[in-house]
C-alpha cells in the first residue's frame, strides 16, 4: 500500500517495507525471543544505512514491543540500534502503561497502517514483527520485503513466516548483495493486476 502526499513540484511516495535479521535456518528471534545474536554482524551495511535513511514511521506488534522492552541490551530497546528516530507505533489489543516513544493503536491492520503511513511523512513505513508482517502481508499492504540473513544457525524461535497465509503471495527480486558475512535479500511483492 504506497501512500502519497503531494509536494510543491511532485509527488512523494512512501512503501510499506518489511525488513528482518533471520537466521539462515529462518528465525528471526531465538528461543525465548532472544535477539542478542543480531548485533554479532555489525556494519557497515548500505542496506541498513539505506532503510534508516528512507524510514518515515514504525508499526511493530506488541509482542515485538514487549520484547524490547525488556531487552537487557540498550541498543535492542530502540529501532535500528538507536540509529533511527521517529513516529513509533504499536498495534495492540492489550491494556498498555504509558509510553511517550510509542503510540499505541488497536482495531483494523489497514487503520493501523494508514495511521503510520501518514506519521511517515511521504517516507516509508517500517514492519516490525512477524505477527504484524503476517497481517499486512494478507491485507495487500506489503510493498517490499527485505531480508538480511546472517550466518547462524539458532534451532530454534519465531519462524520468518509463524503465520499461515491464506494464498501464497508472489515475490519478484529486486536485489542480492553482501555486506561482510551478512547476504542482503529485498523483494517487491507481486500485488494483483501488476
Amino acid at each position: 500500500m504506497v501512500a502519497s502526499t503531494k509536494g510543491a513540484d511532485r509527488e512523494v511516495l512512501g512503501k510499506v517495507v518489511w525488513s528482518v535479521t533471520m537466521s539462515l535456518d529462518g528465525f528471526i528471534a531465538g528461543p525465548d525471543d532472544a535477539m542478542d545474536w543480531v548485533f554479532d554482524y555489525p556494519g557497515p551495511n548500505p542496506v541498513v544505512d539505506e532503510l534508516i535513511r528512507t524510514t518515515g514511521a514504525v508499526l511493530a506488534g506488541r509482542h515485538s514491543y514487549d520484547v524490547g522492552r525488556r531487552a537487557k541490551r540498550p541498543e535492542m530497546r530502540k529501532v535500528y540500534g538507536g540509529a533511527w528516530a521517529g513516529p513509533q507505533f504499536v498495534l495492540t489489543h492489550r491494556s498498555h502503561d504509558a509510553d511517550p516513544e510509542n503510540t499505541f493503536l488497536s482495531g483494523d491492520i489497514r487503520a493501523a497502517v494508514s495511521v503510520a503511513l501518514a506519521a511517515a511523512a511521504g517516507k516509508n513505513l517500517i514492519l516490525i514483527g512477524a505477527n504484524v508482517a503476517g497481517q499486512c502481508i494478507d491485507a495487500g499492504l506489503v510493498d517490499e520485503i527485505v531480508v538480511l540473513i546472517v550466518p547462524v544457525l539458532l534451532g530454534d524461535g519465531v519462524r520468518l513466516f509463524a503465520w499461515q497465509g491464506e494464498k501464497p503471495v508472489e515475490l519478484d527480486t529486486l536485489n542480492v548483495t553482501r555486506s561482510g558475512q551478512v547476504t542482503n535479500l529485498r523483494f517487491r511483492v507481486v500485488k494483483s493486476g501488476s
